[in-house]
């Protein structure tokens, strides 16, 4: 019998993952990429007997090779906070779904096991550009406002880690760096002895800075679109430059597109977070798009779809 853990690449899906694995240590085969590779479960062959637990990936990007799993007898444990649409009926299926605006996939664990290991929910949270929930699950900890943002800069760091449009575009690829922090119970000991804490730690002040010297494209009441060129920097980048904008206007819409080398663009959207809706109904109208309703984005869209793009976001949130 063979375990696999599919889990998304991003500060969500590893840290839902190790909080799993720290409770119930299991010898597995890692299935996971970049954050926007979600479509995972076309890479699983499992059969009957053999069990799979999938997290923070969309059910219904994956529906038909989750039914296909499951009509060959295996066993399926389902974690995650994106649209799902119909849950498949099976006895050979466990679904903990919560797509509610305050929840990632790191918490949905976290209250699955009772709040063993709150830290790394915490640092989920933060990953996922849900810092008020993130503070307010983090009362019971009793811990200083310089340690919570130590669990925010990790949070934010596993996931800057998660974008890109290839393995190459990324400081580690994510099995290795899930690898490196399940050997730690603690994050702050992950913080304090891992390099390879303090290279993604560089690497994101360096891009960031990059990042922050390029004016919008388009800049108006409700929305602002950003225009990035063809760089590693900006792939990595458009999640949590992204997020940043999203706290700092909070009533306004953010969409930051970054050119690929096919000549097609990456793009990221954000919803104000005052509402926290409307970026995976955006997102959807395209070919290659998807996400939440706060945060969604498309994966390659082409050029001739640019100004298309940025006239259907600014009527979608309003100018």
């Amino acid at each position: 019998m063979a375990h696999f853990d599919v889990f998304n690449g991003d500060a969500d899906g590893i840290c839902a993952l190790h909080q799993l694995r720290l409770d119930q240590p299991k010898k597995s085969t890692l299935v996971t990429g970049v954050k926007r590779d979600i479509r995972l479960l076309k890479r699983v062959q499992a059969s009957s007997g053999d069990t799979v637990t999938v997290l923070d990936i969309s059910l219904d990007t994956n529906r038909d090779d989750l039914n296909r799993l499951l009509e060959a007898g295996a066993t399926v444990d389902y974690f995650d906070h994106h649209f799902a649409g119909d849950v498949p009926q099976s006895g050979n299926l466990t679904a903990h779904i919560d797509t509610g605006g305050n929840v990632c996939t790191g918490w949905i664990v976290n209250q699955f096991l009772g709040g063993k290991f709150l830290p790394w929910a915490v640092t989920a949270l933060f990953g996922d550009n849900l810092h008020d929930a993130a503070r307010s699950a983090s009362a019971s900890l009793k811990i200083s406002n310089d340690d919570l943002m130590q669990l925010e800069r990790l949070g934010t760091l596993l996931n800057y880690n998660g974008y890109g449009a290839s393995i190459d575009d990324l400081y580690f690829p994510p099995a290795e760096l899930y690898r490196a922090i399940s050997r730690y119970v603690d994050p702050f000991d992950f913080i304090d002895s891992d390099k390879s804490f303090e290279s993604l730690s560089n690497g994101f002040d360096d891009d960031m800075t990059r990042a922050r010297s390029i004016a919008p494209a388009i800049l108006v009441e409700r929305s602002a679109i950003f225009v990035f060129p063809d760089a590693a920097f900006s792939r990595r980048v458009s999640g949590v430059y992204s997020n940043e904008l999203a706290r700092e206007h909070p009533t306004r819409a953010h969409a930051l597109a970054s050119l690929l080398p096919t000549g097609d663009y990456l793009v990221s959207v954000r919803a104000p977070l005052s509402t926290k809706t409307g970026a995976d109904a955006l997102c959807r109208q395209f070919l290659t798009g998807g996400g939440r309703s706060a945060a969604a984005g498309i994966n390659q869209l082409p050029a001739s779809d640019l100004q298309k793009f940025f006239d259907v976001m600014q009527s979608h949130f309003g100018a």
